[in-house]
C-alpha cells in the first residue's frame, strides 16, 4: 500500500479521470472538494440560525458570532462555509425561507459552478508617453513598433497601447496631444497588419483618439473611466469593440487622497453591475471587467480585491488585473519601480488562481514562463 497527500491546488478532474472514475462522478467528487468560503454581512440574527441549521443538516456549516443563538444581536455578520454541491442545495433549501434568506438564495446561486478554467491571456504594456510610472515602459516611434512585436513574440495576445500617464498625480492633455503621441504608432500597426498577430488595445477615455484606433483595427478600449463618457461607450458599440471597465475612485489626480469604501468588494461590484448595464444598453457584447489595483485604493483594498477576485466571476465576464510593478508591491516589500518584478509575478498568479484570465504587464516573457510553471505545477 502507499498513500500520498496531494495537493488541494492540484487540478482534480484530471486526476479522477486518469483514475477512470466515470464522468458523473467526475463532476460530483470534484464538486466536493471545491470549498466556497462566504461571508454574509448584516443577516437578521433570526435568518442566521435557520441558515445554520440548514447547513449542518447537509454537511455545511455556518460560523457565526457568540450569542448569535440566544440572539444578542439583532443583525450578525456569518461565514459559511460549504462545497460546490453543498452551496447548491443551500440555496434551495433558503428559498422557503422568511427573515430575507428567500433574497439571499438567489445570491448564493450567483457563486455555484462560477468559471475558474479559462484560458489565460497576457496584455502587454506600450506607453507613449515622458509621465508613465515606469520609465523602462516609454517607447515612441520605431522603439515602440519593435517593443510591440517583441512583446507577441513573448507570448502577449493583447498589446496595450496609451498616449496619457494615469498614475497618481498625473496631469491630463488635450485630445489632440493624446493623439499626436500614439498616431504613429496605430498607423504602423494599421499598415504593418500587426493586429493579424495580436489584438490591440487603446488606453483612452477620450472619443477622438478612440474613434482613430477603431477605424485603424484595434479591438479593444481600455477606458479608466469605466465608460464615463457616453461617446466612449456609443464608439465601442458602433465597432462591436471590446470595453475593459475599470473601477477607479476620483480621477488620477485625486484617487489616491485619503480613499476610503463602506466595503470595497461590494463598492466596485455595484460600479460594475452599474456600467455592465449601461455598457449592454449602448450595443456592447464583450466586455472585460477591471477592479483599478491603485486606482484610488488602500493597500488593503488591493489586497482583497486581489484576494477574492473570484467573487467577481459571478457577473459573467472576464476578469482583467494589472498590478505589475504598482506601488502596493514597495508598500509590502519596500522596492523603487524597476525592482518590483518578483512582487508583480506573485500578485498575477494568486489573480489567475481567483479567476482572472487577463494580465496587464510590463514584463511578458517572464509573466509567459511565469505562468506555465504555475499550469505545470497544478497539473
Amino acid at each position: 500500500m502507499v498513500v500520498e497527500k496531494l495537493s488541494s491546488t492540484m487540478e482534480l478532474h484530471r486526476e479522477l479521470k486518469a483514475l477512470g472514475v466515470d464522468s458523473a462522478g467526475v463532476s460530483i467528487l470534484a464538486d466536493k472538494a471545491h470549498i466556497h468560503l462566504i461571508r454574509i454581512c448584516d443577516l437578521h440574527v433570526g435568518a442566521a440560525n435557520i441558515l445554520k441549521q440548514d447547513a449542518l443538516s447537509i454537511g455545511a456549516d455556518l460560523a457565526v458570532p457568540r450569542g448569535t443563538v440566544t440572539a444578542s444581536s439583532p443583525r450578525v455578520d456569518v461565514l459559511l462555509i460549504a462545497t460546490e454541491r453543498q452551496l447548491q442545495i443551500l440555496a434551495k433549501k433558503e428559498k422557503a425561507q422568511p427573515f430575507g434568506l428567500k433574497t439571499l438564495s438567489s445570491e448564493l446561486e450567483s457563486f455555484c459552478r462560477l468559471d475558474r478554467s479559462r484560458e489565460v491571456s497576457i496584455m502587454g504594456i506600450v506607453n507613449a508617453n515622458e509621465d508613465s510610472f515606469y520609465r523602462s515602459s516609454r517607447f515612441v516611434g520605431e522603439q515602440a513598433i519593435e517593443r510591440i512585436e517583441t512583446m507577441i513574440d513573448e507570448g502577449a495576445a493583447i498589446i496595450d497601447i496609451g498616449g496619457v500617464s494615469s498614475r497618481p498625480g498625473s496631469l491630463s492633455v488635450s485630445p489632440e496631444e493624446e493623439l499626436s503621441r500614439v498616431k504613429s504608432i496605430i498607423d504602423t500597426v494599421y499598415e504593418q497588419r500587426l493586429f493579424d498577430k495580436a489584438s490591440f488595445s487603446l488606453d483612452s477615455y477620450e472619443p477622438l483618439v478612440i474613434h482613430y484606433a477603431l477605424e485603424r483595427g484595434f479591438g479593444i478600449v481600455n477606458d479608466i473611466t469605466g465608460l464615463e463618457n457616453d461617446e466612449v461607450a456609443r464608439l465601442c458599440g458602433a465597432y462591436n469593440a471590446t470595453a475593459v471597465i475599470m473601477h477607479m475612485q476620483g480621477t488620477p489626480q485625486t484617487m489616491q487622497d485619503n480613499p476610503s469604501y463602506t466595503s470595497v468588494m461590494s463598492d466596485v461590484e455595484h460600479f460594475f453591475r452599474e456600467r455592465i448595464a449601461k455598457a449592454e444598453s449602448f450595443g456592447i457584447n464583450d466586455i472585460i471587467l477591471d477592479c483599478g489595483i491603485g486606482f484610488g485604493k488602500r493597500l488593503e483594498d488591493n489586497l482583497a480585491l486581489i484576494t477574492h477576485q473570484g467573487h467577481f466571476l459571478r457577473l459573467g465576464k472576464k476578469l482583467l488585473v494589472g498590478a505589475s510593478r504598482k506601488s502596493m508591491i514597495d508598500k509590502i516589500s519596500p522596492s523603487p519601480s524597476d525592482e518590483r518584478l518578483g512582487g508583480s509575478i506573485a500578485i498575477h498568479l494568486k489573480a489567475i488562481e481567483e479567476g482572472a484570465s487577463i494580465i496587464r504587464v510590463h514584463d511578458v516573457k517572464e509573466h509567459a514562463q511565469a505562468i506555465k510553471i504555475w499550469k505545470a505545477l497544478r497539473g
